[in-house]
């Protein structure tokens, strides 16, 4: 069972790889070198710091530092650092989303390796033959992970959002589900992990829900982003899970807290607790 596989795959950084990044007095983030540099050949936005790179906006202020961001990302976008932006703003924080300092373009939160937030549904129905998960199957045209596995229900946080409208909205979206029937997920935790790409970083929080749906429900995407669901006994997903890479890396670890937390992955695995305590690693690893 390579359960663990899985959370390694997502908490790759090595120390050294990345150049600290602040934002008024504080490290938010980390830079690969490359950008870095770049960065710091913009005169008045960013200025050299004892150990690495810093905002330098004026007016020094939330709005201020936003604004810069906003015009560096339109340069990264012109020279190739960025494929397209989301036009969703993201915080730049180095504690929870209300402690953001300015916000930056989602797509641009792994190039200067800023926390991401998330949040993850676990939809699963209760039948005389066990414990049934919906699975979405994202679909081909998708830029990011087309065809693999995906929770039911999956979808960042942009900044300002609150928590309920925000999953009220991807439940919509993403499986046809009404407002009052969405209202009945439990929020269950959240899985961290820090991830280095050849973009930048991710060290990234997923909220996670858990939903029971009624046997009758039958899920359909409003938004083009799954081309198929498929209801499956908890014991397929996860096989699915150790042996195979068909699901979305970060999906893997909201099933595995799932697991961990229905029972289906006990005490008695022999690797338990490296799979608990790997499922909450800290954000913000040794430089």
């Amino acid at each position: 069972m390579a359960y663990l596989d899985r959370i390694r795959a997502l908490n790759n950084h090595r120390p050294g790889t990345h150049v600290p990044w602040r934002v008024a007095g504080q490290r938010v983030g980390r830079l690969r070198p490359e950008l870095a540099a770049w960065l710091l050949g913009r005169r008045g936005a960013f200025r050299p710091a004892a150990d690495g790179v810093a905002l330098a906006a004026a007016p020094d202020s939330f709005s201020g530092r936003s604004a810069v961001l906003a015009e560096v990302v339109v340069d990264l976008l012109a020279e190739g650092w960025l494929p397209q932006v989301q036009g969703e703003p993201y915080p730049v924080t180095a504690g929870g989303r209300d402690e953001a300092l300015c916000v930056v373009d989602r797509a641009a939160a792994v190039l200067f390796g800023v926390r991401a937030f998330g949040q993850h549904l676990n939809g699963y129905v209760r039948r005389a033959d066990g414990l049934h998960l919906w699975i979405g199957r994202r679909a081909a045209d998708r830029r990011q992970w087309p065809g693999r596995l995906d929770n039911l229900v999956a979808g960042g946080l942009p900044h300002g959002v609150g928590l309920a409208d925000n999953l009220a909205k991807e439940c919509a979206e993403e499986a046809g589900m009404s407002r009052e029937l969405a209202a009945g997920a439990r929020p269950v935790g959240a899985v961290t992990y820090a991830h280095a790409t050849e973009e930048g970083f991710k060290p990234d929080v997923l909220y996670c829900y858990d939903l029971e749906l009624p046997a009758d429900f039958a899920p359909r995407c409003t938004d083009g982003e799954v081309a198929a669901f498929h209801l499956l006994p908890v014991e397929e997903v996860a096989r699915r899970v150790a042996d195979t890479e068909e699901f979305k890396p970060n999906c893997n670890l909201v099933v595995l807290d799932f697991l961990v937390r229905h029972g289906v992955v006990g005490p008695d695995h022999p690797e338990y607790l490296d799979i608990v305590s790997g499922l909450h690693p800290a954000l913000d690893p040794p430089m």
